[in-house]
């Protein structure tokens, strides 16, 4: 009876604090004729982008979470969110983070976006942490990434991808790509271009390149590669 006391406790107590959390979501819209490049900053929380080849318009879904009660989370929201969709030139600017870094571990407010592009654009990322997933874009991408996973399937440019730590799966490059990676491990199949990897610690696995295979750091975990086309460089 008191272990199933204390579990119950503990249930109620999760759920309650699950229930203090405040989280409101808000849709962004930009005209994307003439847009070359979106370009995003990013902080705590997730992010995905898709391209689709039938949109004209930059779409963002926003779904905001300040792990307070409602009024203190919107006083935090009102004085620190950053969120705005603009243009600039011939790139789209999209910012979704909070701005103030006195939060405490794991009690961080944060920001999930949605992101629907139309395919042909190019990608700047620059994300603090969380995971990204990337897919279906054909323009070049550049990423630099402070923590947690990012996925990428389905991109027709180039790639150059800057990580601090958490894993690497890309799927399908029509060009080349280029990874600087402090750890985590990095996964890479279906490159019709060269694949150049510098990594500092955390498995690499590379298949199917249509060019060459450059690796040039590796400082711990395993190294397996196969179906290279080009010539395979490794320094030592």
């Amino acid at each position: 009876m008191r272990t199933f006391l204390i579990l119950g406790m503990f249930t109620a107590s999760l759920a309650n604090a699950a229930w203090r959390d405040y989280q409101e979501t808000r849709d962004l819209t930009l005209d994307a004729a003439g847009i070359g490049t979106v370009v995003i900053e990013a902080g705590a929380g997730s992010l995905e982008v898709r391209g689709n080849a039938d949109a004209n318009a930059i779409s963002v879904t926003a779904l905001i979470q300040v792990p307070e009660k409602e009024e203190k989370a919107l006083k935090i929201i009102e004085s620190d969110l950053v969120l705005t969709l603009e243009r600039d030139g011939d790139s789209a600017v999209l910012n979704g983070y909070f701005e103030s870094n006195g939060w405490g571990w794991g009690d961080s407010p944060s920001i999930r976006l949605e992101v629907e592009v139309p395919d042909r654009v190019g990608l700047e990322v620059d994300d603090s942490s969380g995971s990204i997933i990337i897919r279906d874009v054909s323009g070049e991408i550049d990423i630099e990434d402070g923590s947690g996973s990012l996925q990428m399937s389905n991109v027709g440019g180039n790639v150059r991808i800057e990580d601090g730590s958490g894993s690497v799966s890309v799927e399908g490059v029509g060009g080349d790509i280029s990874i600087d990676d402090g750890s985590g491990s990095i996964t890479v199949r279906d490159v019709r271009g060269s694949v150049v990897v510098d990594d500092g610690s955390g498995s690499i696995k590379v298949t199917d390149v249509g060019a060459d295979l450059i690796i040039k750091e590796d400082g711990s975990g395993s190294l397996n590669f196969a179906r290279i086309e080009g010539r395979v460089e490794k320094d030592d």
